[in-house]
């Protein structure tokens, strides 16, 4: 694989990220305690640490 795809593929994979982390932010703001698996401060230093850990908190985090 060439250089140019690579880069292509690597921005494609952290604009997903981005976009993933800052929908999990909109999500907990919106959400009630009672909806959450845990608390909302652990859930956004938890995405916030690694944007790639949004995925966890839509699999685990939300009720």
């Amino acid at each position: 694989m060439t250089r140019k795809p690579l880069k292509t593929v690597l921005l494609v994979i952290v604009v997903l990220e981005v976009v993933s982390a800052a929908m999990a932010w909109r999500d907990l703001a919106r959400r009630s305690d009672d909806q959450m698996r845990g608390k909302k401060k652990v859930w956004r230093a938890f995405v916030t640490i690694h944007p790639g850990n949004s995925l966890v908190y839509w699999v685990v985090g939300r009720r």
